[in-house]
């Protein structure tokens, strides 16, 4: 088993780790823009809308904010349980003969 390849597939786990925050972050910072945007607009357009808009402005952006909290606990999945290292082990044990 070569340890250099271990730590590549390490490596590259580390990168798609940080992408995925990377997307998580922007994902809900634009969703929190658009989601006070419209209801800002909708509150312009009809004031006395503003109780119901809010409070559908705020289960949104619950659902919404559950996104970045599923990506974090996939992407702790990979860096701590990382299914390819053992993966790549298991593998190298069968071409080995053991």
């Amino acid at each position: 088993m070569n340890p250099s390849l271990i730590a590549e597939i390490v490596t590259g786990t580390a990168v798609a780790v940080g992408a995925m925050f990377a997307a998580a972050g922007l994902g809900s910072a634009i969703g929190w823009g658009l989601i006070t945007s419209k209801t800002l607009e909708g509150i312009a357009r009809q004031p006395e809308m503003r109780g119901p808009l809010m409070v559908n402005m705020f289960i949104f952006a619950g659902l919404m904010e559950s996104f970045p909290f599923i990506l974090f606990g996939i992407s702790m999945w990979f860096l701590f349980a990382n299914p390819f290292v053992s993966t790549f082990t298991r593998l190298a044990a069968t071409a080995a003969g053991h």
